[in-house]
């Protein structure tokens, strides 16, 4: 349930999920996903050495990181608005499950603006170390947006390599589950798959110019 909560509300990991399985199928949204994820797993490593601590005592270096990131976003809202008129059935002989070309962009795109996503480093900076912790946590309170409005509900014990695995696979079953979703969706949908690129679009566009203001505000 704490994976999950985390992976399922809209934000830009999951809109390029979503751009990712309407265009390309459920494998090249499998893909992203697991970008995502893969960049979870190297926070929770570098957290347990202590090295995302040591780049939040640098303001400007995390500045960079944030400004990195909203380009990237920019970069792939304006690369997601050049697809829209593309459909989930490509007309030129591409597979639509995984499609052709580079099977690997998806995955790339997605741990990129996992990796530089300033919400996911403080996240680790502040829950991510503390789940290997002893003592209690209020899962649900952490849910983006809405966090504050459940918590009490669900409260487990830290400390335990199955709270860790239960997180991982919280986000892996929503990898798995999220993109399958929209591929039977646009399948029984005319038109669907342009108005989830458009959205994605939007998403990604949205939170680089958020992404650009936060590192303007440290660097700056």
């Amino acid at each position: 349930m704490f994976g999950l909560a985390l992976a399922a509300p809209p934000g830009p990991m999951n809109a390029v999920i979503a751009e990712e399985s309407v265009l390309r199928g459920w494998t090249a949204g499998f893909r992203a996903g697991l970008g995502a994820m893969s960049a979870d797993a190297v926070f929770f490593v570098l957290s347990l050495v202590g090295v995302v601590a040591f780049v939040d005592q640098f303001p400007t270096v995390r500045g960079l990181m944030v400004g990195v990131g909203g380009l990237l976003m920019l970069y792939f809202a304006y690369g997601a608005a050049s697809e829209l008129g593309a459909t989930f059935e490509p007309s030129d002989g591409t597979v639509a499950d995984g499609g052709t070309g580079e099977t690997g962009a998806g995955f790339r795109k997605a741990f990129l603006l996992a990796i530089t996503n300033p919400y996911q480093i403080l996240f680790w900076l502040t829950i991510g170390v503390a789940l290997l912790e002893s003592g209690q946590f209020d899962v649900l309170a952490q849910t983006p947006y809405v966090g504050g409005d459940l918590a009490g509900i669900l409260v487990v014990e830290k400390g335990s390599p199955a709270l860790v695995a239960g997180f991982f696979g919280g986000i892996l079953l929503w990898i798995t589950g999220f993109p399958a979703a929209l591929v039977t969706a646009e399948r029984r949908v005319e038109r669907f798959a342009p108005v989830v690129t458009a959205l994605s679009a939007l998403v990604l566009a949205g939170f680089g110019v958020v992404f650009l203001a936060d590192a303007a505000g440290t660097l700056l």
